[in-house]
């Protein structure tokens, strides 16, 4: 039951499900970043309405988050009408609007860990390099940025393993279509669903769980590898 045993429907689904991940957290990374970074560092009207919107795909049933994708990014949305005429790109039942689903899925937890390490930074870390005449891009560059690195790698992980796993956001803005949508949840729901399925299910479970392991060692990894090199 190892992935040489894998159908070719098994196999597509599962380099689908690493593509979308990958254009997911590729896409919304330095979104993520650019929103930590504000709603850590500054203060402004609204900035708890703007927490609020960020973290809502948390508390949403994913069901609700992918109908609302539908009806904004959908080719008679208004915002996918406005894609789909002037762009001719089109969202809805397509690889890239499975890429949106899972990008706004996993959103909150790459931002709250981006933010949590601009957090814990010291401040006065940055004050003094100001004090000695380096300007703010040099700040942020060479004080800033590197101590930021282990969170951002931490809310990428955690952004890619979410993405890997989303189900209902997906099913419901790009629909189950083989080849296009069908990543590996979807194909595993697939397979629950028709007669004879359960081994292919069962195959596509365990290299769920192998894939999530993989990707949290990974992410102990690198933090460590890193906090090891700040500290050199």
């Amino acid at each position: 039951m190892g992935l040489p045993d894998l159908t070719p429907l098994e196999w597509e689904a599962l380099r689908l499900s690493l593509w979308v991940s990958g254009w997911a957290v590729a896409g919304s990374l330095p979104i993520g970043i650019m929103v930590a970074w504000i709603l850590a560092r500054h203060r402004f009207p609204g900035k708890s309405l703007l927490d609020g919107l960020v973290h809502l795909p948390l508390v949403l049933p994913p069901v609700v988050t992918g109908y609302l994708l539908l009806v904004l990014l959908g080719r008679r949305g208004v915002v996918g009408k406005v894609l789909h005429d002037l762009f001719g790109i089109t969202l809805a039942f397509t690889w890239k609007g499975a890429a949106v689903a899972s990008a706004v899925m996993a959103f909150p937890l790459l931002v709250r860990a981006v933010r949590m390490s601009i957090e814990a930074i010291d401040q006065g870390l940055e004050n003094a390099a100001r004090t000695l005449g380096a300007g703010p891009r040099y700040v942020f560059f060479t004080i800033t940025l590197p101590l930021m690195v282990p969170g951002i790698i931490s809310g990428t992980i955690m952004a890619f393993a979410r993405s890997l796993g989303e189900f209902g956001a997906t099913i419901t803005f790009v629909s189950n279509i083989q080849g296009e949508t069908r990543t590996l949840p979807l194909a595993l729901y697939t397979l629950t669903q028709v007669p004879g399925g359960e081994t292919g299910a069962m195959r596509l479970c365990v290299i769920a769980v192998l894939l999530a392991i993989v990707t949290m060692i990974v992410s102990e990894w690198m933090s460590n590898r890193f906090s090891a090199y700040m500290r050199g």
